[in-house]
This record gives C-alpha cells, structure tokens and sequence, in this order.
C-alpha cells in the first residue's frame, strides 16, 4: 500500500520549468456496466447484483477521493468534467446529481465548464436522459457504435438499432451539445453498411460526432478470438468516406476521429490533447498533475470493491510517477499531434519545461517524410501524417 505523500513533495526543486500551469481538467470513472463488450480494454465491470451498482458507498468513496487530492490542485480553476465508464447512466439522475453537486462544494468550476456524461441508448438509461440534464450535465455522449443490429450482435452491445435511434433523439431534444460514438471496420462491415451508419447518424443534425477504428486489444475477448475485420485497404476506404460525408454536413474534422460544429468541440478532450492536466478520481482512473519543476501521473485502484475500501481509507492512489524528462517530446506528441491544426512551439515548452530544441530532430525528419508542415509559430500534421500517425508519433520517441 501507497503512504500519500505531502504536497510538498510535488513542490520539491527539479529538472523542468513550467512558466504557468496548463488548464484543469477532472475525470470521474464509475466503473459498471450491464456487460462487458468483447473489444473493450477500459476499467469496466459487468454489474451481476439485483438493484445496481452500490451508488451511495461509491459516492462517499469519490468523494473521499478528490478530498484527498485537493492540495494538490488547490485554487486551481477546473474547465471541464468527465463521467465515464463503464456506463455512468446506470447511475440514478439522484446521484449524478449528487455528484455534481459534490465536485461544485469542492472545486471551484469555470463559469462555463463543460459536464459531460457518456451513457448507453438501452431503454432504460434513456428515459433518464432529461433528468440527466436536470442534475447537472451539460454534454450527453451516446455510445451508439452502429446503426446496425447484426454489427451490434457483432461486438456484443446490448442495445439493437432501433434503441440506438431513439436515443439520438431523446438526446437531441435535451441537450444543446451530445456527441454520437460510433465504430468502423466492423466485423462483417462493408463500406455500403458503413455509408449507411454515418448516413443515419448524420440524419440528427449532431453537433459532434466521433468515429473510431475498432481496435483488436490486448486482454480483451477480441484478443483472444479476433474477429474477422475488414482489410486495411477498405478501412481507409471507409475512414476517407467519413471525411467526406461528415465535411458535406458541416462538421469539422478537428482531430484524428473527432468531428464538431463550430462551438461544440468537446473541451475535455481538447484539454488532453493539447497537453493540460486532469485530475482522475474513481476506480482505475488515471491523472496527469503538472508542477512547477515536474509533472506527474496517477492511477487509482482498479478493483470497484477495493478502491471503495482504500478511498475511504484516504488511500486511493496506487500509482505516482513522476514523468521523465526524456518521456515528454513523446507524451507531448502522442496527444498534440491528434489535432487538425497541430500545436504552437511556444505551448510545447510551456506545456513540457522543455525547449524547442528538445523536438527539433524530429521535427526535421517528420518533415523529411512529408509528415507535417511547420512554420516559425506552428507545427500542423499534413493529410499524409494523419495516415501515418502512428509513424509521425514515433519520431518523438527517446533514443
């Protein structure tokens, strides 16, 4: 077992210099769900009991938690909140609300922060939509992954289309900004059925929508008995079609799977990407703290049972590492170079403590491969480095 350590030891003399500390960020992971999907590698975990997940005792456990981390945050503005899981809208609109309320007691929120709750288009979730709304939530992410029952049966989520459907519009009618979650390169999937999924999601006016490759992951049912997925060549067909029909709409491919209308990109996401901390409470949550002199990454326990015990304990992190100085081109680049419009020099040291000459061979050899286009200000990822991102990404490796 970790022993907490004192604020002081993050506020100790070290090898970087923050001129500022980035925007403030929280993350609250609820961790059940009503089953596990075969390709999900997140902390989630199937909810088998009679009258859901223990809502008040994981509360109280939250709650504990963030209380823990507050000297480590102290004054600090948050712009942001994320509910994620798991299936947050398992819990009750009472105790979303309580929670809400418990974070605004304890934190000192922007005006105009950001409240985002992803939930599930089951009937049962989304009757409880508008109350959702009533509790606090600002942002309703709706994990509808296709609009086709036979790919849904595929990677096993426990909604069919026609739920999928009244979900987006129970969704639409409550909330100002909601974002549909889709997937592509299905097991089965042809481009027609995937023209038709973005077709159908399109059709709701979304004001964001978000589309991801399905990934086979480690530890995963997928991992174990890998499906039969489209082939590369027509997965870029279809990532190319997205492009096309999203931007015909309106919404503007602002990073690698995310698309928005002008004033509804999702600012927690944003956040991560550009670098800015965020503060993870919850089971198996993870937490990126910056410091004047060094930046720092938490996780909290795993297991829901356990982490209960240890946050009430005043004890819920299980890991806090301090990130190396050598690891940050790299960390950097993994988020920033997601973005459309790439990043500007003079954040990347003030996001790392580090000066430019930290990136400059790779920067060179990304542009080399055609990988990015920079000038004296910014560094943007060309069409050929969104292709290859991965590629470009590991430019920034340390040696």
């Amino acid at each position: 077992m970790n022993t907490p350590r004192d604020v002081g030891h993050y506020l100790r003399p070290g090898l970087l210099q923050l001129p500022a500390l980035p925007p403030l960020s929280l993350y609250v992971h609820l961790p059940w769900c009503l089953r596990k999907c075969p390709y999900c590698d997140f902390n989630s975990h199937e909810w088998s009991g009679t009258g859901g997940p223990p809502e008040q005792r994981y509360l109280d456990a939250l709650m504990a938690d963030l209380e823990q981390a507050l000297p480590l945050v102290w004054g600090r503005p948050v712009h942001s909140i994320f509910i994620g899981g798991g299936t947050p809208s398992l819990f009750s609109p009472e105790a979303i609300e309580q929670l809400v309320s418990g974070i605004r007691a304890r934190l000192p929120l922007e005006p105009e922060c950001e409240i985002t709750l992803e939930a599930n288009p089951g009937t049962f979730e989304r009757e409880r939509f508008c109350a959702f709304r009533g509790a606090g939530i600002t942002r309703l992410s709706i994990g509808v992954q296709s609009f086709h029952d036979e790919h849904l049966a595929a990677i096993g989520r426990v909604h069919d289309a026609a739920q999928a459907r009244a979900a987006v519009e129970e969704a639409a009618q409550a909330f100002d900004t909601f974002n549909i979650d889709l997937m592509y390169a299905l097991p089965g999937q042809t481009l027609a059925q995937l023209e038709a999924d973005v077709r159908q999601a399109l059709a709701f006016a979304p004001p964001h929508v978000s589309i991801y490759h399905l990934t086979i992951e480690p530890n995963t049912v997928f991992a174990k008995y890998p499906p039969v997925v489209p082939p590369d060549d027509t997965a870029y067909a279809m990532l190319d079609r997205i492009t096309e029909m999203t931007a015909a709409t309106g919404l503007q491919r602002y990073e690698v799977s995310a698309y928005a209308k002008q004033g509804h990109r999702c600012w927690h996401n944003w956040n991560y990407w550009q670098f800015g901390d965020y503060l993870g409470i919850g089971a198996g949550a993870h937490g990126k703290l910056s410091f004047p002199h060094r930046i720092v990454r938490q996780v909290r326990v795993r297991e829901p049972r356990l982490y209960m015990e240890r946050a009430l304990a005043g004890n819920a992190v299980t890991q806090d590492d301090e990130v190396a100085r050598a690891d940050l081109p790299f960390e950097y680049m993994l988020n920033a170079l997601r973005l459309r419009e790439g990043f500007a020099l003079l954040d990347f040291s003030a996001r790392t403590g580090l000066p430019i000459t930290a990136i400059e061979p790779g920067l060179r050899e990304a542009e080399r491969r055609g990988l990015i286009e920079r000038d004296l200000a910014r560094v943007r990822p060309t069409e050929r480095g969104f292709d290859f991102l991965s590629d470009l990404q590991s430019l920034f490796l340390p040696a």
